[in-house]
């Protein structure tokens, strides 16, 4: 009984350690994403006045190195097993907010990591699923696996789902500012980089993409092409319809400034229909806890007075 305990415990212990150094690898994977995507998006020193390269680089450890080193290796090895959802993979990369040219291998890294270390933690939860708690190994083993297979997808899709909230929401804002400013005598060029600087604290997600926007376009690329990487890159609906409407503007030498303004009062419109779709659902969103919690609270305060005064008439009898 007291080596089967031992084993167990030494069990518990190795899927923790599994558990910790995944998610530690998971952690150290993104917080390099993130600060290569960011360093890329500053401004240049010789803008604001500073010098080349001062203050750009923060500092790393030689085991974080390390550990993105390997998980490098691995991403590069499984890129080099299917070359071809590169592409696919560093778009929906992209739309999650990670928007380094590493991204995909690194993302391809902590995929195999996590599954080898769920191998190792299953490997040690044996013992434990032949002996006396074999349902309790054979849960962490579950849990160990589904964790590895699906951990890094489901992280991407929850970054992924509340990035395209934030654009939904900022989007009939953007147009709004694209009206006043192309209205006001701006070209469509120059309303998008001012339009970027208003909207920069209130939809900073938003923002990385039209700062993109306006480098493609500043570099020459081609307006209904860079419109249309732009609605890619958010991954909506509107976006997408923005990008048509611009080129078939452009195609067709419509005025660019009451295209904008019908555009955004269509907007406005879906804005208001989501509001109300919301508001109108809510009664039927709420008819489960009413049922499961209110009403037997309610039922309860309404009956126990008649039930004691039953019981004490009926006891006295």
């Amino acid at each position: 009984m007291a080596a089967l305990t031992l084993q167990t415990l030494l069990t518990y212990v190795g899927a923790l350690m599994v558990l910790a150094g995944l998610g530690g690898g998971v952690f150290i994977a993104a917080t390099e994403l993130r600060l290569r995507g960011l360093r890329r998006l500053r401004l240049q020193p010789a803008a604001t006045g500073g010098a080349p390269g001062q203050g750009t680089k923060p500092k790393e450890s030689p085991l974080g190195q390390q550990l993105l080193a390997g998980v490098r290796r691995l991403g590069q090895q499984s890129a080099v097993r299917d070359p071809a959802k590169l592409s696919q993979l560093r778009m929906r990369l992209m739309q999650a907010g990670f928007y380094n040219r590493e991204a995909p291998v690194i993302y391809l890294g902590v995929r195999a990591a996590a599954l080898v270390l769920a191998t190792i933690g299953v490997v040690l939860t044996l013992p434990l699923v032949m002996g006396k708690g074999g349902t309790t190994g054979l849960l962490v083993a579950m849990a160990l696996s589904g964790a590895a297979i699906l951990g890094p997808d489901q992280v991407l899709k929850k970054r992924r789902t509340t990035r395209e909230l934030e654009y939904a929401d900022g989007f009939p804002d953007l147009l709004d500012l694209l009206v006043a400013s192309v209205e006001a005598g701006l070209s469509l060029d120059a309303a998008v980089s001012r339009v970027t600087d208003e909207l920069a604290r209130r939809y900073p997600n938003l923002t990385v993409h039209l700062r993109f926007l306006v480098l493609e376009l500043r570099a020459g690329r081609a307006r209904k092409d860079a419109w249309s990487a732009f609605a890619d890159r958010l991954g909506i609906e509107d976006a997408r319809a923005l990008a048509t409407m611009l080129r078939q503007s452009e195609e067709m030498g419509t005025s660019l400034g009451e295209t904008l303004t019908v555009f955004s009062q269509d907007m406005r419109t879906k804005r208001m229909l989501r509001a109300e779709e919301k508001a109108l659902a809510l009664s039927a969103k709420l008819t489960l806890p009413l049922i499961l919690f209110i009403f037997p609270c309610l039922l309860g305060a309404l009956m126990l007075p008649a039930v004691a005064r039953m019981m004490k008439v009926f006891g006295g009898g």
